[in-house]
């Protein structure tokens, strides 16, 4: 699964509009979210730092929710940006999130076991148990 790194609310602009899950890596406005949900008309999942969540208004995030669009929260741990676009999370890491989550196991505790393992966050492994998203 590829997530695609938005370091700044001009990049928007210029997103390929298949993109799925992106992560905003920049405190965005409301115009920053509506604006990517032009551009990338697909997008299924954002997520935004935890410290972000905290002055996102109602308006957005219900806004997104009408949408189908879940909204994350999280980080993405050890990712250089001047080296790659996307943060990836691999086939591996896919398979024991899905094969935890099939085996009935708690969500939250795969979460906490997948986070410390491959550094990613909890909201990510419940969004990534709980889909068929594979990109």
């Amino acid at each position: 699964m590829k997530i695609r790194i938005v370091s700044s609310k001009d990049e928007i602009s210029v997103l390929n509009p298949n993109e799925r899950l992106v992560h905003l890596a920049f405190r965005a406005s409301n115009v920053d979210f509506l604006n990517l949900m032009k551009r990338c008309p697909r997008v299924r999942a954002i997520q935004i730092p935890k410290s972000y969540t905290k002055t996102l208004s109602d308006a957005i995030q219900g806004f997104l929710e009408m949408q189908g669009i879940e909204l994350l929260e999280g980080d993405v741990w050890g990712h250089r940006k001047d080296l790659d676009e996307y943060f990836v999370v691999d086939d591996a890491t896919m398979e024991e999130i899905r094969a935890l989550a099939a085996s009935g196991a708690d969500a939250s505790q795969v979460a906490e076991d997948i986070k410390r393992k491959a550094k990613i966050s909890p909201d990510l492994v419940k969004y990534i148990s709980g889909s068929k998203a594979s990109t």
